[in-house]
């Protein structure tokens, strides 16, 4: 007999990505990628994570709340495999899934506490912005990590991509870090990099693209052997004051 459950949100993500395009398949794949975890009420106390400090890494459990509104289906088509055949399920680590339930593993850079609000400091992660949390769990490299485990279709990703970027979009982003105190190369080397296109535009080439990583919106475009980042685009002025307020919340 199945059952339904109500689960109480713990905390929210706050991170790099503004959308899903871009975000990388798993975590840890773009260590560059920086984000935040914030505890909300009643568990926005220090206490609740005493003995974190001895762990590296924890498993995020999150909601994939963007896919709520999605139907799952039995089969679907990975795109580790070009989107060409299909895998069950629960043979993949797809979001619309029949409950919309994700974990990931990811290192605990640190903890802090600004007020009554709590953080944890994260890297590596592969969340959207603004995910809900339902629960925080220690990684146990004895019992979590086994080294013969097959990886399926799924093997170790290969190398990334060859970057480049344009004397304009380099330019960007040295503003950028003077304004923000963020250097958005290592980040768009990682992002880009993996290849974010979805399997039917691979081996398309001199096709525009854009990705939002914080509040800077990233134009690439693929070329034969490497991509091309053209511009970066962000608030400036009074924007810019907004958007790092908006942040903050």
């Amino acid at each position: 007999m199945s059952q339904s459950f109500t689960f109480q949100q713990i905390g929210l993500v706050h991170s790099c990505y503004k959308q899903k395009f871009g975000i990388p398949r798993q975590p840890g794949l773009v260590t560059e990628a920086s984000a935040s975890i914030e505890l909300l009420p009643p568990f926005n106390r220090l206490d609740v994570l005493d003995g974190l400090d001895g762990f590296s890494h924890i498993w995020v459990h999150f909601i994939f709340h963007e896919c709520m509104t999605d139907n799952w289906k039995a089969k679907i088509r990975p795109p580790r495999l070009g989107g060409k055949e299909k895998m069950g399920i629960f043979a993949t680590r797809a979001t619309h899934r029949p409950n919309p339930l994700g974990l990931s593993v990811v290192e605990v850079k640190s903890v802090r506490k600004e007020g009554n609000r709590v953080f944890i400091d994260i890297i590596g992660a592969d969340l959207l912005d603004k995910t809900p949390l339902v629960d925080i769990t220690p990684y146990l490299p004895y019992a979590d990590a086994l080294p013969n485990a097959k990886g399926g279709f799924a093997p170790l990703p290969t190398t990334l991509k060859k970057v480049k970027f344009s004397e304009l979009a380099l330019d960007q982003a040295k503003s950028y870090k003077a304004i923000y105190a963020r250097d958005l190369v290592p980040l768009i080397e990682q992002v880009i990099g993996q290849d974010p296109r979805p399997s039917y535009l691979v081996g398309s080439e001199n096709r525009n693209h854009g990705n939002q990583l914080w509040n800077a919106n990233i134009k690439w475009t693929a070329k034969e052997d490497h991509f091309l980042v053209t511009q970066i685009e962000y608030p400036v002025g009074e924007q810019h004051e907004q958007v790092e307020n908006a942040e903050r919340l």
